[in-house]
């Protein structure tokens, strides 16, 4: 049985203390989780360790980074490598999110790289993919998700893929004011795990958790979480407030 996910990614938000309000009110009403019913909390990289301390007696909630670097130590200022980040208490690295793709010209190689030296440190990776509004507009969504997926990780080893957590990110209905339906989303969903199971068979696509990076907030988590394909969900404003959180946290456990 596959992990349902929900993975909260604060980017670049919220100062120490900020972050220390927010995941106590996350703690104070987060619903019961079980192995198979996981958080991940990514903040910025200085309250990685505040906030693995803050939450590591709370079973099944995990820290996250939200991105490392492809080397493992060298003169590379202003940088974090894997190992840093495995030590201050993140289980998890998101790799390839669309803002890093688009605004820091991250290539398909470089996350590669960055993947290889994540799951080498001991860190599970999110990695993310998905299509703009041009791509989507032509039709090719799925050929370009392929392709994504099978540069950046379809180098892997099947054993080394329980390490991996893929999230479709529908980069045309985020801030666009278009809106991705339940039922896009379960397609695109969906299509990943067919090429997962082409490339290493179907036992491996079917314990792959997929999560959805789309605009997901407590009024339609059921709705998305309901769908065969979908795992889960990388959310992005909607984990700067606890309330929704805990409601996305709840509509993944009931699904």
């Amino acid at each position: 049985m596959r992990k349902k996910i929900v993975a909260g990614n604060w980017k670049m938000n919220l100062t120490l203390d900020e972050g220390h309000q927010l995941v106590a009110g996350i703690v104070k009403n987060l619903p019961e989780l079980n192995s198979d019913r996981q958080v991940v909390i990514a903040p910025p990289f200085i309250n990685i360790q505040h906030t693995f301390y803050q939450v590591e007696d709370t079973p099944n909630i995990f820290i996250g980074a939200q991105n490392c670097h492809s080397e493992d130590e060298g003169a590379y200022t202003g940088e974090i490598s894997a190992a840093m980040l495995k030590n201050a208490g993140a289980e998890y690295v998101i790799i390839g999110h669309s803002e890093r793709r688009e605004y820091f010209n991250e290539t398909d190689a470089l996350l590669a790289k960055k993947t290889d030296r994540a799951l080498d440190n001991g860190l599970k990776v999110i990695f993310c993919c998905g299509e703009s509004l041009d791509v989507r507009d032509a039709g090719t969504q799925n050929e370009f998700v392929e392709a994504q997926l099978k540069a950046g990780l379809f180098h892997l080893h099947k054993h080394q893929l329980v390490n991996v957590v893929i999230a479709y990110e529908p980069i045309w209905a985020i801030g666009t004011g278009r809106t991705a339906s339940a039922q896009q989303a379960q397609d695109m969903h969906a299509h990943i795990r067919k090429v997962v199971a082409e490339q290493y068979g179907q036992a491996p696509a079917d314990n792959m958790t997929i999560l959805y990076g789309g605009s997901c907030k407590p009024s339609n988590a059921a709705e998305l979480f309901a769908c065969a394909d979908v795992d889960g969900g990388l959310i992005g404003g909607a984990s700067l407030k606890a309330a929704d959180f805990t409601g996305i946290i709840d509509a993944m456990i009931k699904a």
